[in-house]
């Protein structure tokens, strides 16, 4: 290996490939999962959502105008809140044609809104008890972005009125539509034609007591017709997104096995050419007494050497493409000790598989035909 490190160094580069692939693939899901964990530990996997679903004769339902009165009698309930649609649009200017809406949606907030869903402030403040009564609007994220607004002070044309920004969100994930949204307060959501219907109630709940909570939470905001109320809880929604993501690690982790195949295959051509060039030592070896086990020892030996050098170079760029991922993403770094000694072992494996065929031709070549 000292006397031909080019080539050694090739040889290894194609098994340290397909490790790095397959440390990276299993470290970043599980770095994802690490900060999904994270993230429903500071939200709360308590939020439970209801909106409304279709009526028996398959038209739109509506949730009643006591819905938040009534959800916040439920013992288990520590907090209930609620928005509801406002059949109007938002635009930069008054110049904007009216159907150009961006995807914005205008919502009608209660107070205590930002609170319950736990949801932060990059800018301003949020509606309270004087600005709800007044034309102020609090803009999500994206809805921020889209309409260019990215301080407080600004106005907004809503309903044919000027609305002044008074407050900018950031992300919400276990409420991506208020993201999306624009929210005004509720007594002035009433002046644009909003009936008091809410569209989206958020309930939190005694942490043991949330699925007893899900079970009634229908009955109890539509006694009537509690089929007709849809109620979600928006942790498991981040769940099954996690979920959804593991199955393309599992393809690029097949990718990674294939990268690992190739390398093998390098090892194993590596080692048939090398015996081919050095039948002379071979035979003069025999001819000074080398057994055949150690002629085969020394061939498999040089293979598992080059596959370990691959492995350790493979897990190292594995963590570092996952160290490097992580904190783009802004997620802890983790590396699960399979990942790790699995990759230095998997790669000892290729090479002794690898080299197992081209040592054992080294050792049947006879002193005279080695020397001829």
């Amino acid at each position: 290996m000292r006397t031909r490190p080019l080539r050694a160094i090739l040889s290894a580069l194609g098994i340290g490939i397909g490790i790095a692939a397959m440390v990276a693939v299993v470290s970043i899901p599980a770095s994802s999962q690490q900060a999904l964990r994270e993230q429903l530990a500071a939200l709360g996997t308590n939020l439970l959502t209801a909106a409304p679903g279709q009526t028996i004769m398959g038209a739109d339902a509506s949730l009643p105008t006591s819905a938040v009165p009534m959800v916040a009698r439920i013992g288990p309930v520590t907090g209930v809140s609620a928005t509801g649609d406002v059949d109007t649009t938002v635009r930069r200017t008054d110049r904007i044609d009216v159907a150009e809406t961006s995807g914005i949606s205008v919502l009608a907030a209660r107070t205590d809104l930002l609170r319950l869903i736990r949801g932060t402030l990059h800018r301003g403040k949020f509606l309270d008890k004087v600005t709800e009564n007044f034309p102020t609007v609090v803009l999500g994220s994206v809805a921020a972005t889209r309409l260019g607004v990215d301080r407080t002070g600004t106005q907004v044309w809503m309903g044919n009125q000027w609305f002044t920004v008074v407050g900018i969100l950031d992300a919400v994930p276990l409420a991506p539509e208020i993201e999306r949204a624009a929210l005004i307060g509720w007594h002035a959501a009433e002046a644009l034609g909003f009936d008091g219907h809410p569209t989206t109630v958020y309930v939190r709940a005694d942490d043991d007591r949330v699925e007893n909570v899900r079970a009634v939470l229908g009955a109890t905001i539509n006694p009537e017709s509690p089929s007709e109320v849809k109620v979600s809880r928006p942790s498991d929604a981040l769940v099954a997104k996690r979920l959804t993501e593991t199955s393309f690690s599992a393809l690029f982790l097949g990718l990674g096995g294939v990268a690992l195949l190739v390398g093998g295959v390098g090892v194993a051509n590596t080692m048939v050419i090398s015996v081919l060039e050095r039948r002379r030592e071979i035979g003069l070896r025999r001819a000074l007494g080398a057994s055949k086990r150690q002629v085969r020892g020394q061939f498999l030996a040089e293979s598992v050497l080059l596959s370990l050098l691959g492995g350790i170079v493979g897990v190292l760029v594995g963590v570092g493409v996952t160290a490097g991922y992580a904190l783009t993403r802004d997620w802890p770094a983790v590396f699960p000790p399979i990942a790790l000694l699995g990759g230095v072992s998997v790669a000892a494996v290729v090479g002794a598989l690898a080299g197992a065929y081209p040592a054992m031709r080294a050792a049947r070549l006879s002193p005279t035909e080695a020397l001829a």
